[in-house]
């Protein structure tokens, strides 16, 4: 977990450092621009109406922040901040306690209800990272190889041995991915619960000695 959440954390440094030495216009412009991509549940959007939507114009929004990509993707990353079940879900995972308790709360904090806007958001990026790989790289190993990278160290801190962890870690979060497109999609929560649950102990149980409930 070390590497990824280093890199993570040094891509939200260099964000960070960006912003504290911004315009204070600048930084207006952002965050209109993070209200309306959440607001909208739309982040595809064309120069012309992303300037539109925060009452400025193609100029200056390209001033500000020198193409469309950018000022989307640095909205998109501060997004995440405004839902805290999101932005503290590995150190949840990592904290002491039964470990089953703590991937059964993965997936409430996942599905809450007051997350939905980002999660509609975050497929959508995720879409648009399908057709530009290497436009929406970034978002692409955030989304995926971070995500499983993180999951297997706390799951090898458990005791599985790092080759089990990193496979327990991908079937979790493919079924986190799996189980989220499933509730944007209108499936009964409670459904996707009980299915999430029962993945969840069927795969604890396929390491008995390390992972038993």
């Amino acid at each position: 977990m070390a590497d990824s959440a280093t890199k993570q954390a040094q891509h939200h440094r260099e964000l960070a450092e960006r912003r504290a030495t911004s315009s204070p216009e600048r930084e207006r412009l952002l965050d209109l621009v993070v209200e309306l991509i959440l607001r909208d549940g739309a982040i595809d959007l064309s120069l012309s109406a992303l300037a539109r939507g925060v009452g400025s114009n193609n100029r200056m929004m390209l001033y500000y922040f020198g193409s469309k990509e950018q000022v989307l993707y640095e909205a998109s990353v501060l997004a995440l901040e405004r839902f805290p079940r999101l932005v503290t879900l590995f150190e949840r995972i990592a904290a002491p306690g039964p470990l089953l308790e703590r991937l059964d709360q993965a997936w409430e904090d996942l599905a809450a209800e007051e997350n939905r806007p980002y999660l509609e958001l975050f497929f959508q990026r995720f879409g648009m990272a399908m057709r530009d790989r290497e436009e929406w790289r970034t978002h692409i190993d955030r989304s995926t190889r971070f995500w499983a990278e993180d999951l297997a160290a706390i799951l090898a801190a458990e005791g599985l041995e790092a080759e089990d962890a990193r496979v327990a870690a991908t079937q979790i979060v493919a079924t986190w991915r799996g189980l989220q497109f499933a509730l944007l999609a209108g499936a009964d929560p409670a459904l996707l619960r009980a299915g999430y649950r029962a993945g969840i102990r069927g795969l604890l149980a396929y390491f008995p000695s390390v992972l038993a409930p």
